[in-house]
């Protein structure tokens, strides 16, 4: 699963929810689901943060180096 096709099915669900249509039963599983959809996008923002951040520092030292 990407980022990308979490959201996606996130606001799926959203939609589903708040149109009020789904049971109970189906609304407290579509819940399940976001909860887990939302955790998944939490750790791959975390993720790419900390990559970037990675990148930011290798290009702090790159133009240290330039300057010396």
């Amino acid at each position: 699963m990407t980022y990308e096709s979490a959201i996606e099915r996130l606001t799926q669900i959203v939609e589903k929810l708040s149109s009020e249509s789904a049971s109970l039963n189906e609304s407290m599983s579509l819940f399940e689901e976001g909860v887990k959809l939302i955790k998944f996008c939490n750790q791959a923002l975390s993720a790419a943060k900390g990559k970037m951040m990675e990148i930011k520092e290798e290009l702090g030292k790159l133009k240290m180096e330039e300057t010396e």
